[in-house]
């Protein structure tokens, strides 16, 4: 598969990040299954975070890498959350998260932790103590956030010293606010409201890789929008596209994506090796202009 530089970290990745969300959704037996298969098609980059399944997630992953050796695959992982109480980037939270992901994952390193969604009570030397004894030990290789936006990205950069490599946020072609507020610059539509703080041309300009999650999602965990008869006119646009390629919808729903030039990495969440693999078949073809924005318009932006 073709790869990336993963920000400044200096390490290349695959374009196509697998996502271990719902891998508690299937069985042990199939979790190997799929892990292996998304090895043979060259997936090596795989996303987790504590919180996913309570941490069975990360347990069923690990289970599954029996017979990898630990450098051939890349973890990322994600820490922050504790779930219905609060978001915490304590050094507490942080360096102790970590650590138990490290014996669920049953690695000594994690390749990159992110930071999964902003502490409003944050204090920037916490983290900064954090990141600094978990790098300095060995344990983590390089470090990111979640969900976050210039100014908070500024804050946390202000105290730590390692670079973050990766901000991981929402985006597909129906949730796409990162893209629109661009087109509509100074008018007074809607779509002209800058919710993301310019979030995308700030990761270009400080070489932090955007990776998108829920790359087939409307809304927030909503439904996908492929097949979907709310999207009626994208679909139609989609399935031609897809028809002159040869390839399913769900390859061109990535292809949108990475027609971008700012180095996007989609982080896809099936735990279905066929549709995995229509995913990964997105890398290999580059919709024309016209064909991105035909999708981007059938999504409902008209253009100014």
């Amino acid at each position: 598969m073709k790869t990336l530089n993963l920000g400044l970290s200096g390490i290349e990745v695959p374009v196509i990040a697998v996502g271990c969300m719902r891998i508690d959704s299937i069985s042990k037996e199939e979790a190997d299954i799929f892990v292996h298969s998304a090895l043979d098609m060259g997936a090596n980059f795989f996303d987790n975070a504590d919180i996913y399944g309570d941490g069975v997630c990360e347990e069923l992953f690990s289970s599954a890498l029996s017979r990898i050796r630990r450098h051939e695959i890349i973890i990322q992982t994600k820490c922050g959350i504790r779930k219905g109480i609060s978001f915490d980037f304590s050094k507490k939270h942080i360096v102790n998260s970590t650590e138990q992901s490290l014996k669920r994952l049953r690695t000594d390193y994690i390749d990159v932790l992110l930071l999964h969604r902003p502490d409003i009570l944050m204090e920037g030397e916490e983290v900064a103590e954090a990141f600094g004894e978990l790098h300095a030990s060995g344990k983590v290789r390089y470090f990111g956030v979640s969900n976050q936006n210039p100014g908070q990205i500024e804050l946390l950069k202000k105290y730590v010293k390692q670079p973050l490599v990766a901000n991981q946020l929402q985006l597909s072609i129906a949730h796409s606010l990162m893209l629109t507020e661009g087109i509509y610059v100074n008018m007074l539509d809607d779509a002209a409201v800058n919710r993301t703080g310019g979030v995308l041309d700030y990761c270009r300009l400080h070489d932090i890789t955007i990776q998108a999650w829920s790359p087939f999602q409307y809304g927030f965990f909503s439904g996908v929008f492929l097949d979907n008869p709310q999207y009626p006119k994208l679909n139609i646009s989609i399935n031609k596209i897809a028809k002159k390629y040869g390839v399913s919808n769900t390859t061109i729903a990535i292809a949108w994506i990475l027609r971008h030039p700012a180095g996007i990495q989609p982080v896809v969440g099936t735990m279905n090796p066929e549709r995995l693999k229509d995913c990964i078949k997105a890398v290999d073809i580059t919709l024309t202009r016209e064909e991105w924005y035909d999708i981007f318009q059938a999504a409902g932006n008209n253009l100014p």
